[in-house]
This record gives structure tokens, C-alpha cells and sequence, in this order.
């Protein structure tokens, strides 16, 4: 069994989806589960839904769920010849039950909310996506990610229960054993209940993850609208160079500090097993794309640069003037945690502690409960950059305008908080 995943942008319209089916004609010979994300950017339109919905804002609510409808049935539209084929009616039965749940009391969990309604975009993406396959090749099943992949309660960021899931996906496979290609959904998980739960934005890659963990698989292919995982992202970063090999480790690595490539959660299942993961383009198929395994002797071959835009830096001193030692720490993340705050990066002296957050974080919160003990000094508009084998000369290039606010490094990172001070 091989596993191929493909996102929103590789689903996003009838001639992407024609585009899945050509990919899939390449491997005749292998069993291949196939993990859908939501068609385009169909997740946040139905995260709109769901606000609108729990807000009551019902003519806003109706007004989304006719356009996401139509944009579903449009695709259908230029898939399917017959008009009078199944996928049709499921498509509008999907959407109609939707907007009737104006009539349905509404839980006050909103986060249990949110994942009943979300989830509907990777439901209705997979239906689709396997009603075309089938319609090529006649050997396909659709599989629902919502019975198979079994959580704990914690909505929108559930945990897997790895023994209950192998199980449930195994005989889920066994039942269709005469099958070749299998759909199913990312993101989706279920509770002992059956309610549906999803595993955080991005978490299609993880479910990739788990499939072929669950099922020993040959190996794990991501396909992107890139040739491969990139050592930066070309929005920040001009003459941006592929990376062919690099390890699981290094991939963890680069995740966590905020490369997009590959969501962090996917690596573990599949290092624990040693499941080679591609990441290739769907534009370019046959191309060789990376390739993230075990060997760790090709990480230091290329610099990699996570960039971080938006940050804002605060920095704390205690009014008393006191050392910040470790309960000071404790009551400033005390703080963290009630305002919802994540730090991408701190650092401490004797009488400060720093640390960077994203900009949408709720400053204002974070502000009026720190300075209750604390001189409290922000700096915003900031760019946090991360260096993956770095030297001297790569970061005196990236720092050419810009002041240092903040810099920590390791044997083989480099970290800097800066500022630009050429465009002031």
C-alpha cells in the first residue's frame, strides 16, 4: 500500500481533479489510499459557516452554504457527462442537510460545532474525488476518515488513539480487499461517541501519517504545487534551492520552527516505522520531488531559512527590580497560557525575559496582565528568522538593514529577532 495525499490547491477545481486521476494512471500496479483535503479554500469558507451559524447571523449562514453548493456542483458539473449520476444528488443532499441545521438547537461547545460543519468540506471533496476515480477505473472505495480514525474529545485539536485507529483502518481495508485505490478524508477523526472531530488546521499530512502507519505502508507521497520541500519559502527568499534528501530528524526540525511544507505531527508515525515521505509536485509528476527518510548525511548540504513575518517582541523586568528567576517565570507563563499566547522564541537575562509572538496574538491581554508586576516594553512589526546550518556569511547577508533585536545560537541554528531599519 502506498499513500498519496493531496491538498486543497490539487483538488481545487474540475481540471485539478482530472489532474489527481492522471497522477493515479502513472502507479498501475499499486495499491494506493488516497487522503483529500477540502476543494480550494473550501475549509474557510465553512469555518465562516460555522460562525455564522453559532452567531445566528442565519442569512449570512445561508448565503455561504448556497455559494459553497454551487461551487462544489460546478466542479461536479464539468466531471461528470451524466447528469443524472449519483454524485450529484449526494452533493446537494450534503448541503441541504447543512442548511437545515438552522432548525437543529445548536451545542454550546462551539468547538464541537466547528468540527460537525468544517469537517462537511473534506466529506464532500472525497465524495467527489472518488466518484471521478471510480468512474476512470472502476476499482475504487471511499473510506470515512469520521468511523475510522478514532480521538480523544479535545475538539479541533483531538489526539489519536493509535490502537483503536490501527484496528478500525485495517478491517476497513480487509472489507474492500478486492479494491486497488481507496479515498478518504484528512483532518477527520471520531469519538468513541461518533461525533466527528478534526486534528487541527493542516492536519490532512497527519492523516496521511496515520494511514500509513496503521497500514506498514511502502511509503508516503505529499503532493504540493512545489518541486519538492524548499530550503525557503519564495515569498521571502529570492534563488530558493530543493532540497533532494534530507532526514526525519532534520524535517521535525525544520516543522517546528514554522517551515509549511510538512505539518510536524506527520514525521513521528512514520519515522517510527521508517516510511520514506515524498513531497512532489502535482504539476510535474514524474519529477523526483525530496525525500525525507532516515539518513541524516545529505541535512548540512544546503542552509534552510524559516522566516516568521509579523512577530512582536516583549520583553519583561520586574518592577521590584528582582532576578527573574523561577517564579517570576512561573507567573509570566502563567499569563501566556490565560491569554492564549504562543512564544516562538525567548531568551533571559539576569533582569528581562523576551519572547516573540505571532501579531494576531491579543496583545492587549498580554500587556494588562503583565504589567501588574512587570515593566513591560513591545516591539511590533518584527521578523523572526531561523537558520538551519547556517554560517557567517549567510547571515551577514540576511541581516544587511536590519538591526538585531534578539539572536541565540546552537552548533547548527541560528535564530535572530530584527528589525528593518531601512525602510524607517
Amino acid at each position: 500500500m502506498r499513500v498519496f495525499k493531496f491538498g486543497g490547491a490539487s483538488v481545487k477545481d474540475a481540471d485539478a481533479v482530472r489532474n489527481v486521476g492522471e497522477i493515479l494512471r502513472l502507479f498501475p500496479e499499486d495499491k494506493i489510499l488516497v487522503v483529500v483535503s477540502a476543494m480550494g479554500k473550501t475549509t474557510n469558507a465553512m469555518e465562516e459557516i460555522a460562525r455564522h451559524l453559532y452567531e445566528k447571523n442565519y442569512d449570512e449562514f445561508r448565503s455561504l452554504v448556497a455559494d459553497r453548493k454551487r461551487f462544489h456542483l460546478q466542479i461536479v458539473d464539468a466531471l461528470f457527462e451524466e447528469k443524472n449520476h449519483p454524485i450529484f444528488t449526494t452533493v446537494k443532499t450534503i448541503f441541504n442537510d447543512l442548511g437545515n441545521r438552522v432548525n437543529v438547537p445548536i451545542a454550546e461547545n462551539y468547538d464541537f460545532e466547528y468540527d460537525q460543519i468544517v469537517s462537511l468540506g473534506e466529506v464532500v471533496s472525497t465524495k467527489i474525488v472518488q466518484a471521478y476515480i471510480d468512474n476512470l477505473y472502476h476499482n475504487s472505495a471511499w473510506l470515512d476518515a469520521r468511523k475510522l480514525v478514532r480521538t480523544n474529545h479535545a475538539y479541533r485539536e483531538a489526539e489519536v488513539d493509535w490502537e483503536k485507529t490501527q484496528s478500525l483502518i485495517q478491517k476497513a481495508i480487509a472489507e474492500h480487499a478486492d479494491k486497488k485505490i481507496f479515498v478518504t478524508q484528512g483532518f477527520l477523526g471520531h469519538t468513541d461517541e461518533g461525533f466527528t472531530t478534526t486534528l487541527g488546521r493542516e492536519g490532512s499530512d497527519f492523516t496521511a501519517g496515520i494511514f500509513a502507519y496503521c497500514l506498514d505502508a511502502v511509503d508516503v507521497t505529499i503532493w504540493k504545487d512545489v518541486p519538492g520541500m524548499l530550503n525557503a519559502d519564495p515569498k521571502w527568499f529570492d534563488n530558493t534551492v530543493k532540497l533532494d534528501s534530507i532526514s526525519f530528524r532534520e524535517a521535525i526540525e525544520l516543522a517546528y520552527y514554522g517551515a509549511s511544507v510538512i505539518h510536524p505531527k506527520t514525521i513521528k508515525p512514520l519515522q517510527n516505522k521508517q516510511i520514506p515521505l515524498f513531497v512532489k509536485s502535482f504539476l510535474n509528476p514524474e519529477a523526483e520531488g525530496t525525500v525525507i527518510q532516515s539518513s541524516m548525511e545529505n541535512d548540512d548540504l544546503v542552509p534552510s531559512f524559516i522566516f516568521k513575518m509579523d512577530q512582536v517582541l516583549i520583553s519583561v523586568t520586574p518592577k521590584d527590580f528582582s532576578f527573574i528567576v523561577e517564579e517570576n517565570l512561573s507567573r509570566i507563563f502563567a499569563v501566556l497560557s490565560a491569554c492564549n499566547a504562543k512564544i516562538n522564541i525567548m531568551q533571559n537575562s539576569a533582569l528581562s525575559f523576551s519572547f516573540c509572538v505571532d501579531g494576531k496574538t491579543n496583545l492587549t491581554c498580554l500587556q494588562e496582565k503583565l504589567s501588574e508586576e512587570f515593566e513591560v516594553k513591545v516591539n511590533e512589526g518584527l521578523e523572526l528568522v531561523t537558520i538551519r546550518h547556517y554560517d557567517t556569511e549567510t547571515i551577514d547577508r540576511l541581516t544587511v538593514g536590519k538591526e538585531t533585536l534578539l539572536e541565540q545560537k546552537t552548533r547548527q541554528t541560528a535564530r535572530l529577532v530584527i528589525k528593518n531599519v531601512m525602510a524607517e
